[in-house]
């Protein structure tokens, strides 16, 4: 089992004993999309701590995408809640890339990508320099964000 996993459960348990719903729930709704990933598949498997790591990432854009769309509705009070577990899940992500970093990570993968292919990278090799930028990045940061400064490079 993944170290990450262990300490979902064990921060699992630690909510329940101080009776802190809003942890409890999101992390059962976590383990239980972590179970999901591990039985997908033909057989199932356990997974390491880099996919789990990319179900909590993937959980947590959930409940941005979700307090977004409440918020637009007028639904403030789900809106907030939403924000809040996403906030719970974001104790076990790393850290996000600053603006800086993340324009030095999208300026490399442009210069690696000039390298390889001999001629600067022009919108056509997008999918090259996201490539290598996703690669740098290592979920550090948000393919929105990192689509949006690569973009910016190209055009």
């Amino acid at each position: 089992m993944s170290t990450l996993k262990e300490k979902l459960r064990a921060d699992l348990t630690a909510a329940m004993k101080a009776r802190d719903e809003l942890v409890k729930a999101t992390l059962r709704l976590t383990l239980t999309a972590i179970g999901t990933a591990e039985v997908a598949g033909t057989e199932h498997r356990e997974l390491s701590d880099d996919e789990v790591l990319r179900v909590i990432a993937k959980e947590a854009r959930k409940r941005a995408e979700s307090a977004e769309a409440f918020a637009g509705a007028g639904r403030e009070e789900l809106a907030a809640q939403e924000r809040a577990e996403g906030e719970v899940l974001a104790r076990y992500l790393p850290t996000q890339l600053s603006d800086d970093e993340l324009n030095a990570v999208a300026a490399q993968a442009v210069a690696d990508v000039e390298t390889e292919t001999g001629s600067a990278p022009g919108p056509r090799q997008m999918g090259l320099v996201m490539k290598k930028a996703t690669a740098a990045a290592q979920g550090r940061a948000d393919g929105k964000r990192l689509s949006a400064a690569v973009k910016s490079l190209l055009s």
